[in-house]
């Protein structure tokens, strides 16, 4: 069990990480969070140098047999992250999706949590549901405001608040007012007491460049397969880059691939340049 001392310690470091980047990383001085989904999945990131862990909530689900989209209960998703957080020697940043339940006490209840498990920070998104509604600005930071109150009484006032905005991924409102309202949101988080703003579904560039400029807060955005590279992200002023759910596709659909040439050619090449069992056994022997 990580000590309040120690967790003191991984969170101020999550906080330097996001205002100056990760060390000697050629990456334009973002802090780049392949995100995990187990304990497995978060040891093996850390082995190739990441600086923290975020999780996602979709790979957890997954890994537990249910669907994305605030699928868990909230023991669950805190009993993962304990897991994760046990698995590694870093802050681990936890995707604890709309904090599970609406209200702002159920907010505070859920960082209680987590902050027991081991969390260095938080992701709280401001969705009522998959797809929409949002909360409104001012539901959505009293929930943030919640959060922050209830790490500080939890002993953890340094708990790193990111806070999702989904208007672009689910494309809430007229596409010409998402900015604004953006903007709107970032400046009352900022007021409720979050530490960063996730943007996912803007990967626009030219945008990125001036919500990076005009935010309050650092912004956070989500790379994908074929869109903007990690340094192109950087030079648009994103400080905090993760990747959801797509290490966890990459995972399973090796998975799949290697069972589906087992089970028709009768063959196993798939696995060819896999880690071997001594050097994943031994990421384990903690």
């Amino acid at each position: 069990m990580t000590s309040l001392t120690s967790l003191r310690e991984r969170a101020l470091r999550l906080r330097a990480l996001v205002a100056d980047g990760a060390p000697g990383a050629a990456l334009g001085g973002a802090l780049v969070l392949p995100n995990a989904w187990d304990a497995g999945s978060a040891a093996v990131i850390a082995s190739a140098g990441a600086a923290a862990i975020a999780t996602t909530s979709g790979g957890v689900s997954w890994s537990l047999g249910r669907g994305d989209g605030q699928q868990l209960g909230r023991s669950e998703a805190v009993e993962a992250a304990r897991r994760i957080a046990a698995a590694v020697d870093l802050p681990v940043t936890v995707d604890a999706e709309g904090g599970y339940g609406p209200k702002p006490a159920d907010v505070a209840e859920t960082v209680r949590a987590l902050i027991s498990a081991g969390a260095a920070g938080v992701n709280l998104e401001d969705s009522a549901a998959p797809g929409g509604p949002l909360f409104t600005v001012a539901e959505q930071a009293a929930r943030l405001r919640a959060a922050r109150e209830a790490a500080a009484g939890a002993g953890l006032p340094e708990l790193v608040v990111n806070a999702r905005t989904d208007v672009f991924l689910f494309g809430i409102g007229p596409a010409e007012g998402r900015s604004d309202d953006v903007l709107a949101r970032a400046a009352a988080y900022a007021e409720a007491g979050a530490d960063g703003l996730f943007v996912p579904g803007l990967l626009d560039l030219d945008a990125l460049a001036r919500l990076c400029t005009a935010s309050p807060l650092p912004v956070n955005a989500m790379a994908v397969a074929g869109g903007p590279t990690v340094a192109e992200l950087a030079a648009a002023g994103v400080r905090r880059i993760s990747v959801g759910t797509g290490l966890a596709q990459l995972a399973y659909t090796a998975a799949r691939r290697a069972a589906a040439e087992l089970l028709g050619a009768g063959t196993l090449t798939e696995p060819d340049g896999a880690l071997g069992f001594g050097e994943l056994d031994a990421l384990y022997r903690r």
